[in-house]
């Protein structure tokens, strides 16, 4: 399809979902609006940070793809707990999705070999998901890989680890992964790794070891990017004291907004800033607003008194009717409301903080339970830049938090790459070799 009939299909849908996102704007507006927002998706690929489909297949569906046809929507599946799934090709062109950075998200508790293994099943099924649908989809593994495959009018692969404890603290396995087509990795998940802390875990390194800071130091020489989100504010100053390339945030918000630590502080903003990388916003309730932040608490409060095995709860062994006590008390307090403006306050945070070109879309869809109102999913997206663009960013602004400043940051880390392998070979250190204790 050319650029201009493109330009105008897109335009007619974006009219119609800003006419279901706002209500009271006028209808000249609305269509001024969504001329606007088609030229810039045509012009700029629209990259999303982070997307948990693959792990949503491999549960619900054994990794199979002929068990789920992605060609269709996908929302209406049946399913026995959790949200449906968020995730299709007719909403991601719906979306105007340019770029999709899919997690090989495995669970934190798998560890060792098993985590490598895990790992590579899940790259061979965002493969796979690529080759069965060849209209649609394309891997990428550089920027201008995923200019080209937009201009052709597809939508770009991209893989993203989530996770150091993936790589088994081998350099090797890095590099390897990198060769499967791997463009960043998370340095930790939930749970800290043997070299770097997590947000949610207790501290223990204070920030990176000298194999963390090593592991920074390749991921620089391949050109993979190095993710900060769900690590430590310490590792993440840490991480931005070293590295020689733009660091991302694949799915974060912003910390002065809501005190989770899933979101990033002020201060690390400004050093995100100088070192040129991209915060990626978030869209889970949870981190982005700061009343729901407490809810969940809350939730999960109750939920421990009613049923907390093996030793506590009012309600303890009795699995019924610790739920129906629950479903109770979220009857008489409801969650709180959360919507496409806590998003985008949370992008104009980042923004005036680090300034423009240090934001841009993590959307975390399909490994969320819950999403904003009117951000269900990866059709929404377009929500968020009209949002933005009611709050009076200009085409130019859009166009970098829409995927130019992601592409930006990975070129940049591609050319330090080159210069870094220019100069030096793989790393050969090993984690004992680095972290052992020092002999008494």
């Amino acid at each position: 399809m050319g650029s201009a009939r493109r330009t105008a299909g897109w335009a007619a849908l974006l009219l119609g979902l800003i006419a279901s996102a706002a209500h009271s704007a006028p209808a000249a507006d609305d269509a001024a609006l969504a001329a606007r927002l088609a030229h810039v998706l045509v012009a700029t690929p629209l990259i999303d940070g982070h997307n948990d489909l693959p792990w949503e297949i491999r549960e619900r569906f054994a990794s199979k793809l002929d068990r789920v046809d992605l060609s269709k929507d996908t929302s209406k599946l049946p399913r026995a707990d959790g949200p449906p799934l968020m995730t299709d090709i007719p909403r991601l062109r719906a979306g105007h999705v340019g770029g999709q950075f899919w997690s090989v998200w495995i669970p934190a508790s798998t560890t060792g070999p098993e985590a490598v293994q895990t790992t590579i099943e899940q790259i061979d099924l965002v493969r796979q998901m690529a080759a069965r649908y060849p209209a649609d989809f394309e891997m990428a593994y550089t920027a201008d890989d995923i200019v080209r495959i937009h201009k052709a009018g597809r939508i770009a692969c991209l893989i993203g680890i989530e996770g150091g404890h993936q790589i088994n603290a081998s350099m090797a396995v890095l590099r390897q992964m990198y060769v499967l087509g791997a463009r960043y990795m998370t340095l930790t998940h939930t749970q800290n790794t043997p070299w770097a802390d997590s947000a949610t875990d207790n501290p223990q390194h204070h920030g990176l070891t000298p194999f963390g800071k090593a592991m920074v130091g390749e991921m620089n020489r391949l050109g993979m990017l190095i993710d900060l989100s769900h690590v430590s504010p310490e590792t993440m100053r840490a991480a931005l004291a070293v590295t020689q390339a733009p660091v991302i945030f694949s799915h974060s918000g912003a910390r002065a907004l809501v005190d989770h630590p899933r979101d990033v502080p002020d201060d690390v903003l400004r050093l995100v800033a100088a070192n040129h990388g991209v915060v990626m916003a978030n869209f889970y309730p949870g981190y982005i607003s700061q009343a729901r932040a407490r809810w969940d608490a809350d939730e999960a409060a109750e939920e421990a008194r009613f049923n907390a095995p093996p030793y506590g709860g009012l309600y303890i062994g009795q699995p019924e009717r610790a739920k129906a006590a629950l479903a109770a008390w979220v009857a008489a307090h409801p969650k709180p409301l959360v919507t496409v403006k806590d998003v985008a306050d949370h992008i104009e945070q980042i923004r005036r903080v680090a300034g423009v070109d240090a934001v841009g879309l993590g959307s975390d869809f399909d490994g969320v339970p819950d999403t904003p109102t009117g951000l269900d999913g990866v059709d929404k997206f377009p929500a968020v830049l009209i949002e933005l663009a009611r709050r009076g960013w200009s085409d130019a602004d859009l166009a970098k938090v829409a995927g130019g400043n992601l592409l930006r940051a990975m070129r940049e880390a591609e050319a330090t790459a080159h210069r870094l392998q220019a100069a030096s070979g793989p790393a050969a250190v090993t984690l004992t070799e680095l972290d052992a204790p020092p002999a008494k």
